[in-house]
């Protein structure tokens, strides 16, 4: 934001209207609950808060987007509640006497674009104009890769507060031109915890680790609740889950970008995704499920296939029924051949490797006409290659250079 100075008031005045939205909707949706024993859905909650005075805070499009979220709030919790009994409904936005300042989203009437000289005029509700054409005029600046006078449209415009300042992100429509496909090669990806992703290349198996991401958890989720206050979450600890959320999502468009990428360079045109059909239903404990809640596959498969689509690999979705415990040399499905650590023994002829790597060859024969990795060695299976993430340079690279 080039005029930060001149909008921030305004700014401020908006997303403290976009708290209150949230918390005259989330105390309606109490009352509600109490006497029913039902959440209101959303076209409900947006009928009743057209009437009340903060609805005309904000354009009208803007004060639905915040009805929308507390929907989408309430809908992570009804899936979540069944599986961790910690779970706990969204709650009011409110430090003590003060409200945190919520994102404000602004849809198609609600600003209007410049791209020529980098401005963006935002809309402000009724109760907020001291005249009828009252507006913010942001200027803003872009990344030097970004150049959004190029783009087709600009679907919407998101007011986020980071902490420190405000920030405007953009959410664009553009046309990509989609290469041929990248090769004829066929590579397999088991998808993990521990280790994020396993890819079975045609020449090499690489094994990417969640390491730096359980780091970023740990560090994040203490600074999290040390600065917790005592009317809940307070600026800092809010900064906290900002940051970690920030974060995570690089890592996992950094990993699928890296994993395209790979594919790319050695001639894969199609790649095929162990998909855990029903694993969400699945009782594991409660860590286990806490664990499980956590695992980003679909938000991985969602991004590899986009980014498939466009450089020309195909990304299929494959289930991953008895993959873990199958050979991918002789086809022996006995459970035991999967011993702890990661490791796989065959008991029927012999194939000592890693687990990961054997899942990721039995997602990769889903789809090769090659018999049972006839086409590698046990040595490939055993010994992978391991690419970890560098916080510093924010991409993936062989572990030696990493740890050098």
């Amino acid at each position: 934001m080039q005029n930060h100075r001149q909008v921030y008031e305004g700014l401020d005045s908006l997303g403290d209207s976009a708290s209150k939205i949230w918390n005259v909707a989330r105390w309606t949706a109490d009352r509600v609950w109490d006497a029913t024993g039902e959440v209101p859905d959303e076209g409900v909650l947006k009928s009743y808060m057209k009437n009340q005075s903060c609805w005309k805070d904000l354009n009208a499009q803007s004060s639905q987007k915040v009805i929308e979220e507390l929907s989408d709030a309430f809908q992570s919790w009804f899936d979540l509640r069944h599986k961790l009994d910690e779970a706990n409904p969204p709650g009011y936005r409110k430090h003590g006497d003060t409200r945190p300042k919520s994102t404000v989203t602004f849809k198609e009437d609600g600003f209007k674009h410049d791209p020529d000289n980098n401005r963006v005029r935002l809309s402000k509700g009724s109760n907020l104009k001291e005249h009828f054409s009252d507006f913010l005029l942001c200027e803003y600046q872009t990344r030097p890769e970004v150049d959004l006078s190029e783009v087709n449209s600009v679907q919407n415009v998101r007011a986020v507060w980071n902490g420190d300042e405000w920030e405007l992100h953009f959410v664009c429509k553009v046309n990509v031109e989609t290469n041929d496909s990248a090769g004829n090669g066929v590579a397999g990806v088991d998808l993990g915890i521990k280790n994020i992703a396993t890819v079975a290349f045609p020449d090499e198996y690489v094994l990417y680790p969640g390491n730096s991401l359980k780091q970023d958890k740990h560090y994040f989720k203490r600074a999290e609740y040390d600065t917790e206050g005592e009317n809940g979450p307070s600026e800092k600890s809010m900064g906290a889950r900002r940051k970690l959320t920030e974060r995570e999502t690089h890592f996992y468009h950094t990993l699928t970008d890296t994993i395209i990428t790979e594919c790319v360079e050695r001639g894969v045109g199609t790649l095929a995704v162990s998909w855990p059909e029903d694993v969400r239903e699945s009782d594991w404990g409660k860590t286990g499920n806490k664990k499980l809640h956590t695992w980003a596959f679909d938000r991985i498969y969602q991004y590899l296939e986009y980014k498939g689509e466009i450089r020309g690999v195909e990304v299929l979705k494959e289930n991953e029924w008895n993959t873990s415990k199958t050979c991918s040399k002789c086809g022996d499905d006995t459970k035991s051949n999967r011993k702890h650590r990661g490791l796989y023994v065959c008991s029927s002829c012999g194939l000592v490797g890693n687990a990961d790597c054997n899942g990721a060859e039995n997602m990769r024969q889903k789809i090769t006409p090659s018999p049972r990795g006839e086409d590698r060695s046990n040595g490939c299976v055993a010994q992978p290659s391991v690419h970890l993430f560098d916080s510093d340079s924010g991409v993936f690279a062989p572990r030696e250079q990493v740890v050098s």
